[in-house]
């Protein structure tokens, strides 16, 4: 089988789409194939040479075209006899005559256009030599004609240092400021260079005072370069002479030294990393880039690999590179994207490169617990109808493993997946026949497992159906002109009849399932199209079957299936074509089907090696036979998890690989695997287990170095430690010093200097020096800081303090941070009293102080920041003279906490000892925990103790008191900047404390405290439940200061499995008030409970205790389980009714109401359980103490219910809302008095809750308005009914639950014209029911009257009608107003007077009653107010 992956002539194929199978395509290019060759034919048939050929084919070519010719003859006479005309020939002709024009006249254009892109091209040519020896007499070297001239200026003021350079080719300008280039993109707002007619000019805006300096141009070009330099020197506004600022030094003093340009630089400055994708996503590797110098016609080329192979663009990648930009996207992630990526960017000068690994997850399954897909699908071998499809297998952790593969085909231009076997394949491995010759097609895979099939692979590359020797039978001789002679093997074979038998057969393929055949065909093959037999016999049969009888193979290539497992086979081929069958082939050499490709062993020892602080090198052992392998494949675990993660989704080649991804300071083990075409190794040993951890390197390089003070003779120079000890500590410093005017550095200290300031002896006065520091660590010596600036060694004489050093920065959260310094070495002329803390955002130029006050401490806390921005920090020291020199600008710090950010926090141990506990994973080796109390390092060992184990690191309190609170803090170093702080306030502190003296002196946890409960006998248990008891654990119980004993009369036990003890007293008596307490005792831990019953509360448990004891002597005879109880029926009866049990034949029940007893129609049935007691109609008379009664030989018991007060409530209330669901609509009935609603219900008691309402105001009963009811109705009686009277009534009856209401409306009835009820005589109002009067006084009864039309108006007394006279006097005026007077009434006064009204519509009579008494007499009570009530007369009825 061919390895490679494309052969030349599937290269040379074009894979169409469907479009080339159309009909009439198709007929155009049979045609035109068909024109071709009659033409190639007539011209080689009338080749004068051709005719003394001898040879047979040239005989044969000769006579067919003769043959040809006549029939072509005999058809032209044929048509011009039945269908052509002489004037169709004519037009024929000329129109063949005008096209042979147009194509004479286009060939002469077209050889016109050729010879003018000659000349064109000859000219261009000459003119470039011309012009190259023009630019060789004219080039020259830059020469600067206008040199760069120093300046001088204050700050904020803008700067422009500009020279004039010549030279041919046009020089390429540098720009440099203290030997580091300059370029627009370092800082746009700052720097601006412009280039003229040969003028350069760099613009410096705003200067301030770091922008002292030397600045140096360079321009080069291909003949050489020339430099020019100057410097510029910023003042501030301040009288003060100001030290020279870095990289200045005095005039006499040497400049910086050339700078030389060799080649394109290019600087990487935003790389991708190392990525992590999955399956089905789009992701864009980029990387920003500096090119210089950027010339466009001389630009860098950027080319991607991926594992040394180059990419190109494609439907899965594409590539940019512009504007400073490289970028690689992929359009669809796949496994198969899995790789080391290499951006090489090629230069004439040399190749700068950058490389990370891309990681593709397996995209989620679409059936939980599938495989993940199959990858690397590639097709191999192929041939008319048949090709090779080769893959890699996915990796299995948790899922199942993989049981085989699917291959589906799919030809190019259609949709329509086929699969192509019906049986899964186990190897990765797959001969897929029955392809359609000329036709393309492309192959996808799929995994399946025990769960169910994975998602399909990336479709591979197109490949054709085609046959490679089909382009060796063919050979082209290229002649003069451009002219060429294609001749086929087929031409030169002549006519072959029946094939011969086909060579070289042999099994190029094995596998347990499978034997592919090859066979070279028969020589000469004719030209006849050639299919092929392939027949098998077992080794020993003697018989022959032949494979494909039903599908003919036109490759010389087979896959032969279905053969039995372990048995040897013989095959041989045969040709046929039109004419018929070869004898068969040679026999090949018997083949036994096994698979020659075994599964690998497993590869041996795993060594896992520290890397970075989330990656590890892992290296193993390659297994014994590594032949035929695809790759390996790395998982890793968290130790003790027993979870699997893949690391890599593509199987990598080499015994080394980067685990990357992984979590800081966590336990990690590995495996390998092996995998070739049948399947997986099995897993290696586990690697030892590693803690991911930066590799150990030499360290970092200081920075920061700071003058902190000066005598004249001896300078002492503070800094900063490295950022990354490289993973060991750091044992101390090197340094170097060198004056301004010397180029040699010198060493300072041939001993390590362990601190990070340091007093440089030995100097000279007013000289200028510059110093380099470098950090070693057990690795070695790292890389020396940047040259200081220049310090000039002169006395500090100013009363101002000198500069505060080492300022830190830690505690980094949103909004917040705290920064950290050391006091200033110099202090001035006084003490220093406090310190400023300035701060700024990067490139703006205001300093904002962050204290008002001078703070004494060396920490401040900056607040109120902006998350997300980034700032810079400064400290100046302060004394009585003034502010003083400003520290060390900080390096620029982002205002964010970082992800995963961990503070301290407080706990107590389990020996009850109080400690503060931090834990930083990305703690190494080499990190110290500092622990700080006002952020001051702790060094009390009598009050602190320190614990640092791993990542994790406990300050404990020794003895802890009042004395230590405050802020305590903690960083890690050899971290970025990992940092916390933990305020110990008063509360936090007694929290400490009471959960330490807790555990210091423990206590047993109770569940419940001692309790009591009176049992079914009236015995008394006493019980208490602890947490948990061990089985050493004692414990006692005092009652009353003296200790019982388990016996009869108090029965203790304890279940410690549960935690209860428990004392049971079996008689409780008057005796036995007083205290009981439990003590127990387990191991150190001590607790009591106590439990007092004296008093009401002793009185209390008696009471239930003998009540339970009488309840239990109760319930041994006949007795009521419930007591009485009522209940209302549907029917509003009331029943009474109790349970009874332990009871017999012989039990007599009784029912008594308030002593006496009941008759009832029947006997209740005892043994039923339950006895009633009905009650009808509930009412008043109903109310008193029922009772019922259970007796027999064996005792006797009583159930009362007393039917009254509450009780009787409820009912009326039960009842009240079984009625009002009953409740029928309202109803009219007219009655002499007016109108009558009524609601019907099963029951009415007017104790009842009920409410009438008119348009929702509620109705009291009155005269007007009376309500009543009777025993199934309720009613509202409206008395001589208005106008007023119209309207919604509702009736509302309350139940105990809900109220039922009915509505009525009254408005538009006809009973309001009723004149008997409007019409008739009245008496409206003015005569009281009683009157009493002295004798001697005159009574006047006065009322008003009414009636339509006017009634008559009667007075009587005593029932009968009496005359008028001067005694008795009557009067009526206006119709209206009726009055009787007495004068000077007399005892015999006394009596009922009435006044009769009535007219036609009937009247009505009022009755009062005078009562006449003595002088001097008591006079007779009355109630005051009342009037009489009128009688209705009927308009029938006679006064």
């Amino acid at each position: 089988m061919s390895s490679v992956a494309m052969p030349f002539y599937q290269r040379r194929h074009k894979h169409f789409d469907q479009s080339y199978r159309n009909i009439q395509t198709r007929y155009v290019l049979e045609e035109y194939a068909a024109r071709k060759a009659a033409s190639r034919q007539a011209a080689y048939y009338e080749s004068p040479g051709l005719g003394k050929t001898t040879c047979r084919l040239c005989a044969r070519r000769a006579r067919t075209l003769a043959h040809e010719a006549i029939q072509e003859s005999r058809k032209r006479t044929h048509e011009q006899k039945s269908h052509a005309s002489e004037e169709k020939r004519i037009r024929f002709a000329s129109e063949l005559s005008a096209l042979e024009k147009e194509i004479h006249t286009a060939r002469h254009r077209a050889r016109e256009h050729l010879d003018r892109l000659v000349i064109q091209r000859m000219v261009e040519e000459n003119m470039a030599l011309e012009r190259h020896a023009v630019e060789e007499s004219v080039s020259r070297a830059p020469e600067i004609l206008v040199r760069l001239r120093s300046h001088t200026v204050w700050e904020k003021m803008s700067v422009s240092l500009c020279f004039t350079v010549q030279g041919f080719p046009t020089p390429v300008v540098q720009w440099y400021k203290n030997e580091e280039l300059i370029t627009p993109a370092s800082d746009p707002a700052k720097y601006r260079i412009e280039s003229k007619y040969g003028v350069h000019v760099l613009h410096i805006n705003r200067a301030d005072f770091d922008d002292s300096a030397t600045y140096s141009a360079v321009a080069t070009n291909v003949h050489g370069q020339a430099s020019t330099n100057c410097a510029v020197i910023v003042r501030r506004f301040r009288g003060d002479e100001e030290p020279h600022p870095a990289g200045i030094m005095p005039f006499h003093l040497p400049l910086s030294y050339d700078v030389c340009f060799t080649h394109i630089d290019v600087q990487f400055l935003e790389k991708f990393g190392v990525t992590f994708g999955t399956e089905g996503e789009t992701l864009t590797l980029k990387c920003s880039m500096l090119i210089t110098p950027d010339l466009k016609r001389l630009r860098p080329r950027a080319e991607w690999y991926r594992d040394d192979v180059l990419i190109k663009d494609s439907k899965w990648t594409k590539l940019y590179f512009g504007e400073g930009q490289a970028a690689l996207s992929f359009t669809h992630l796949n496994k198969d994207d899995e790789g080391l990526y290499t951006l090489r960017m090629v230069t004439k000068g040399g190749v700068s490169e950058y490389s990370a690994y891309l990681f593709v997850r397996d995209a989620d399954a679409l059936i939980a617990g599938a495989p993940g897909a199959p990858m690397d699908v590639k097709c191999h071998d192929a041939n008319r109808d048949y090709v090779i499809v080769t893959w890699k297998p996915p990796n299995t952790t948790s899922e199942s493993p993989v049981i085989g593969y699917f291959v589906d085909k799919c030809e190019v231009g259609l949709e329509n997946w086929v699969q192509c076997n019906d049986a899964p394949v186990k190897i990765c491995k797959y001969p897929v026949t029955g392809l359609y010759e000329g036709r393309s097609y492309i192959f996808r895979v799929r995994a399946v497992n025990s769960a169910g099939i994975s998602r399909p692979s990336r479709v591979s590359e197109p490949v054709a159906a085609l046959d490679p020797v089909d382009l060796e039978r063919t050979q082209t001789i290229h002649v003069d002109e451009g002219r060429k002679i294609v001749i086929s093997k087929d031409d030169l074979e002549g006519d072959i009849q029946i094939p011969g038998p086909p060579t070289n057969v042999h099994a190029s393929e094995i596998s347990k399932t499978y034997v592919v055949l090859s066979w070279d065909p028969p020589v000469p093959r004719g030209r006849e199209p050639l299919t092929y037999f392939i027949e098998k016999s077992m080794v020993g049969s003697g018989s022959w079957q032949r494979v494909n009888a039903q599908v003919a193979v036109k490759s010389p290539r087979y896959a032969v299936f279905d053969l039995a497992e372990g048995k040897s086979y013989v095959f041989r081929v045969l040709s046929a074509n039109k004419h018929g069958i070869s004898d068969p082939s040679e026999i090949t050499q018997p083949i036994q089907p096994q698979d020659t490709v075994v599964v690998p062993s497993a590869p041996g020892r795993v060594v896992a090696t520290r890397n970075t602080k989330t990656s590890v090198v892992v290296q193993w052992d390659k297994p014994k036979h590594e032949e035929d392998l695809y790759g390996y494949y790395i998982d890793y675990s968290v130790v003790g998890s027993n979870r699997w993660e893949p690391s890599n989704h593509k199987p990598i080649k080499y015994n080394r690989f980067v685990v990357h991804g992984l979590e800081t300071g966590e336990q990690y083990v590995f495996r390998v695997k092996a995998v070739n075409a049948v399947g997986f190794s099995e897993n290696s040993q586990e690697s030892e287990a590693i803690t991911v951890q930066a590799a150990l390197t030499c360290p970092s390089y200081p920075h920061g170095i700071t003058l902190l003070n000066c005598d004249g003779h001896s300078m002492t120079l503070g800094w900063k430690a490295p950022k990354y000890s490289g993973g060991s500590p750091i044992l101390g410093y090197y340094m170097d010093k060198r004056e301004a005017n010397h180029q040699n550095w010198h060493e300072v200290n041939s001993s390590l200097i362990t601190r990070t300031i340091y007093t440089v002896e030995d100097l000279t006065e007013d000289a200028f020096y510059e110093f380099k520091v470098a950090a070693a660590n057990l690795v070695g010596i790292g890389q020396p800081s940047d040259p200081s600036e220049h310090f000039k060694c002169k006395a500090w004489t100013m009363p101002e303090p000198g500069p505060a050093y080492d300022l830190t920065v830690c505690e980094v959260r949103n909004t917040s941070l705290v920064l950290l310094w050391k006091a200033p070495v110099y202090e001035g002329k006084s003490p220093i009293t406090g310190y400023l803390v300035d701060y700024k955002e990067v490139n703006t130029e205001d300093w904002i102080t962050a204290n008002e006050k001078p703070t004494s401490k060396r920490y401040f806390k900056v607040t109120d920041l902006h998350e997300g921005h980034t700032y810079v920090f400064k400290v100046r020291a302060v004394n009585d003279a003034g502010v003083g020199k400003s520290s060390e600008i900080s390096e620029p710090v982002l205002v964010e906490a970082r992800p995963g950010t961990k503070e301290i926090f407080s706990g107590v141990d389990d020996e009850g000892n109080i400690f503060l506990a931090f834990e930083c994973k990305e703690a190494t080796d080499a990190s110290h925990f500092a622990w700080g109390k006002s952020y001051e390092e702790i060094d009390d060992s009598d009050k602190f103790k320190i614990e640092t184990e791993g990542n994790h690191s406990k300050l404990y309190f020794k003895n802890p008191d009042k004395s230590d609170l405050g802020t305590y803090s903690i960083s890690v170093s050899d971290t970025d900047g990992v940092s916390s702080s933990f305020v110990m306030d008063d509360e936090e502190f007694e929290r400490l404390m009471t959960l330490s003296n807790e555990i210091k002196n423990p206590t047993i946890p109770l569940k419940s405290e001692l309790a009591y409960e009176v049992l079914e006998k009236g015995e008394v248990r006493f019980w208490i439940q602890a947490e948990s008891l061990s089985p050493d654990s004692t414990f006692r119980f005092v009652i009353n200061d003296k200790e019982v004993e388990n016996s009869d009369r108090y029965k203790i036990n304890c279940d410690r499995s549960n935690g209860i003890i428990e004392m049971v007293m079996d008689r409780f008596t008057i005796d036995n008030e007083g205290t009981y307490t439990v003590q127990i005792q387990d191991g150190k831990a001590k607790n009591q409970s106590s439990l007092v019953l004296i008093g009401d509360a002793f009185k209390a448990v008696l009471a239930e205790s003998e009540l339970q004891r009488k309840e239990f002597l109760r319930k041994q005879g006949p007795h009521f389980s419930e007591f009485l109880y009522w209940k209302v029926t549907e029917e509003c009866e009331v029943l009474l009714a109790c349970k009874v049990a332990n009871t017999k034949k012989e039990t007599v029940f009784k029912w008594y109401k308030d002593g006496s007893g009941i008759d009832v129609d029947e006997v209740p049935d005892l043994q039923k359980g339950e006895c009633h007691l009905s009650i009808p109609r509930l009412s008043r008379k109903d109310e008193g103490v029922y009772k019922a009664t259970l007796s027999d030989d064996r005792g006797h018991d009583v159930s009362a219910l007393e039917l009254s007060g509450k009780v009787y409530d409820d009912i009326i209330l039960a009842l009240s809302g079984v009625s009002g669901k009953s409740a029928s609509p309202l109803k009219i009935l007219c009655t002499e008095e007016g109108i009558r609603l009524q609601c019907f219900l099963k029951y009415y008691n007017e104790e009842m809750k009920v409410n009438w309402s008119h348009r929702e105001s509620k109705i009291s009963s009155g005269e007007k308005m009376k309500i009543g009811g009777g025993e199934d109705v309720a009613w509202l009686q409206i008395g001589e009914p208005t106008e007023k009277d119209k309207g919604n009534y509702t009736f509302e009856i309350f139940g105990d639950k809900e109220s039922y209401k009915r509505t009525l409306d009254l408005s538009g009835q006809g009973i309001f014209i009723r004149p008997d009820l409007y019409d008739r005589g009245k008496v409206i109002g003015g005569l009281p029911d009683v009157v009493t009067i002295m004798d001697g006084k005159t009574l006047n009864l006065t009322c008003t009257v009414f009636g339509n039309p006017d009634p008559e108006v009667v007075w009587f007394k005593n029932d009968k009608a009496f005359e008028l006279n001067e005694h008795y006097a009557f009067s009526l005026e206006q119709g209206k107003y009726a009055s009787l007077t007495i004068k000077g009434v007399t005892s015999e006064d006394s009596g009922k007077y009435s006044i009769h009204v009535k007219n036609k519509y009937g009247g009505e009579t009022v009755d009062v009653t005078v009562s006449v008494y003595k002088h001097g007499e008591t006079m007779p009570e009355i109630k005051p107010g009342q009037l009489a009530k009128p009688r209705r007369i009927p308009p029938s009825e006679e006064v």
